[in-house]
């Protein structure tokens, strides 16, 4: 099994035969957390909600990972750190009116949101399916 790195895709396959290629986005990024340079990998989308929330809060992602380090359990990775405290921050922020304005409720909605159509969506259940069995 072997690892390519392709830093113009950021991406990183890995290798175990032609139909089972597993790709991942995840961005390795260096943040300071309590003074101590360190590398975290998450998906874009984490960086740049981490980034919006920094905005938002007029600090750096740096303090807000010192925060998360220091109020995380000691038994969690930090990366694992971060994206709860993603997850709990903007659910603290959503109410009612948001979810209302988003569409949620329907899953209708997320569907088309996704452009999914309930055919693609059988056809990956019987992907997934198929898939289960292999294994």
């Amino acid at each position: 099994m072997a690892f390519i790195a392709n830093s113009n895709l950021r991406t990183i396959t890995k290798n175990t035969t032609d139909d089972d290629d597993i790709k991942t986005t995840l961005l390795s990024r260096n943040i300071t957390v309590n003074g101590r340079r360190t590398s975290v990998r998450l998906e874009p989308e984490m960086w740049n909600a981490l980034f919006d929330i920094a905005k938002r809060e007029n600090c750096s992602i740096h303090d807000i990972c010192t925060l998360i380090s220091i109020r995380k359990n000691p038994k969690t990775s930090l990366t694992a750190g971060i994206r709860v405290f993603l997850m709990l921050y903007f659910r603290a922020a959503a109410n009612e009116e948001g979810h209302a304005r988003a569409g949620h409720g329907d899953i209708k909605f997320m569907k088309d949101r996704a452009g999914l159509t309930d055919a693609a969506m059988r056809k990956s259940a019987m992907k997934s399916e198929h898939n289960s069995v292999r294994m």
